[in-house]
Parts: C-alpha cells; structure tokens; sequence
C-alpha cells in the first residue's frame, strides 16, 4: 500500500501521468483537482512560465497555515498530513469546521477572496503547496473542467457545513462519534490511507469534542462504550473498525 503523503509526491513528479490517479489507490474525484492544479503548474506558456504559480511549504504539527483575518494572495492545498479548519469565540471556545486531509483546499474562500474567514492549523506535520490566488482565478475562466472540478469542491464543502448544523442541532452524541468516524474513514479509504479496517487517528479528546460540539469527557464515555460493545479498537494514534455495521447503526446512516 502506497502512503498518500508519497503518493501525491509522485503525482507531484514530472514521470505522472494522468493515469496514474485512475489505477493507483485514491479516488480520481477526491483527488481530481489536485491532480489538475498540479498539472497546470508543471506546464508551461508561451513565454516559458508555468500557466499556475506554486510553492511547497513543511511545518510541524500545531502550526498556524492560515489566520481568520490575515489577507492571503494564495490559496493553500494541503500535500500530506491532517491538519483542521475551525472558527472560535472570544472566550476562546472553539468549533472545528473540518479536518483536512492530503488533496484538499483548505478554504474554498481563498479563492476569490483575501481572507480564509476560518482558521487553518496543522495537527500533524504538514506539507502544503501554494497556488497564486489571481493565477487560479484566471485559470478557472479558461478551463471549463477545472472549473467544474473545483465547483464539485465547494459543493461539498457547503454539504458538508448543512450536515455538521444537523449533526450539531438534532444527533446525539452517540449519533455524532459514529459519523465522525464513518466519514474518516470513507475519506481515508479513498486516499489509500487504510491498512484494512485500522487507519491513522491523531485526533486528540478535545479537538473530537470541539468538531462534535461535546466536551471532552463526554467524548471519553462515548468511546469508551464503542470500545466496550466491541465497535471499535484505539491504539495510540491508530483506530481500527471492528463493527462496521454496527457502527452504521449508531450513526443512522443508510
């Protein structure tokens, strides 16, 4: 099993090519507008330049890639790593919006705004590459398909935002975990990032709670139950699904 951090090191190459998304392990419509941005900036124009600007960035886990506020004139895409899109209060409380996994934009905003509106930290060591936010705008006008595969993005980013006011308004708690991990693990799966049913989870208690709208020791008794009724195994900073179904029970997913 290829590791996506060195699978999209070789889309990244000059040897990639567009067939390899289609035979490796990822799914070509998680990961087609990377592979497209990529595409863009390894071709060259007329006068000699890549058609799309971009820059590769490595920082260690609790970094800050992007503040709420700060203007940007890039749009970051994350290369390998989790890293999370959160808002927070004055106080300090904080709801975590999304964890971002290798392949996706960051914020979808960047790419027509200044600011991300959210803010964007590492969890884990991350590698992320810049793309000229001008650049990207002028290259979504001239390519239909990237724009489509772009609108596909922020469809689901939006999506996404209606299914976390549900989960947040009407699931319970037991409802909440299972969907977490549910969708983890469809979004890890797709990226060949699974060995079997075990993936990596750096997620610690707080950042869970601050994505499911719990505290910290409700989350604890939660999975502490999944584990007790056998659902599922945390060992250090992997998890592995044993009842799978059992699983899509609890999380009402049909």
């Amino acid at each position: 099993m290829m590791k996506t951090s060195t699978l999209l090191k070789e889309i990244d190459s000059n040897e990639a090519s567009n067939d390899f998304l289609v035979s490796g392990g990822c799914s070509t419509h998680d990961l087609s507008l990377w592979h497209a941005l990529l595409e863009l900036s390894r071709k060259r124009s007329e006068h000699d330049a890549p058609l799309l600007s971009s820059a590769e960035h490595t920082i260690p886990a609790n970094t800050i890639i992007c503040h709420p506020t700060t203007w940007y004139d890039v749009v970051p895409v994350i290369s390998s790593g989790w890293a999370m899109s959160s808002m927070m209060l004055p106080n300090g409380r904080q709801q975590i919006l999304s964890f971002l996994l290798p392949g996706e934009i960051v914020s979808t905003a960047l790419v027509f705004g200044p600011t991300a509106g959210r803010l964007i930290q590492a969890i884990t060591k991350v590698t992320y590459r810049t793309f000229n936010r001008s650049e990207l705008k002028a290259a979504l006008s001239k390519h239909p398909e990237l724009f489509e595969k772009f609108s596909k993005v922020w469809i689901n980013e939006r999506s996404e935002a209606d299914q976390l006011a549900m989960d947040l308004g009407r699931r319970s708690a037991d409802e909440r975990l299972a969907r977490l991990i549910l969708k983890l693990m469809k979004r890890l799966s797709k990226r060949d990032m699974m060995q079997g049913q075990t993936f990596e989870f750096p997620l610690r208690q707080h950042q869970i709670a601050d994505a499911t709208g719990l505290t910290p020791v409700h989350v604890s008794r939660v999975l502490t139950i999944f584990r007790r009724k056998g659902l599922i195994e945390i060992d250090g900073r992997m998890l592995t699904i044993r009842d799978e179904n059992g699983l899509h029970r609890i999380a009402s997913v049909k």
